[in-house]
């Protein structure tokens, strides 16, 4: 059994700043990925970024001056730094983590900013 939880969301100012983290309990394969996804009001789901047990990282390029992911050593959590947020990030930010033949996601943690 593998459990996905995210947190850190709330209500920011634009410019304002938020660091959302996701721990992965369980037993977990590698290779693996961690990714943050999120999903706006009427809009799809994208991809945000993720960090693979490799190491290497990727960004959305709409994002990508202005979020940090990391993943710390005993690869069991991620976090998003994000900074500069403007109101085009409002969205329920999910996190997935995603092994050989398994997916799981959390439930998301939602991030406002006003303008």
């Amino acid at each position: 059994q593998v459990q996905v939880v995210e947190s850190g969301g709330g209500l920011v100012q634009a410019g304002g700043s938020l660091k959302l983290s996701c721990t992965v309990s369980g037993r977990t394969s590698t290779p693996n990925l961690i990714a943050w996804h999120r999903q706006a009001p009427g809009k799809e789901r994208e991809l945000v970024a993720y960090a693979s047990s490799g190491g290497y990282i990727f960004y959305m390029d709409s994002v990508k001056d202005r979020v940090t992911i990391s993943r710390d050593g005993a690869k069991n959590t991620v976090y998003l730094q994000m900074n500069g947020l403007k109101p085009e990030d409002t969205a329920v930010y999910y996190c997935a983590h995603t092994g050989p033949g398994y997916e799981y996601w959390g439930q998301g943690t939602l991030v406002t900013v006003t303008s």
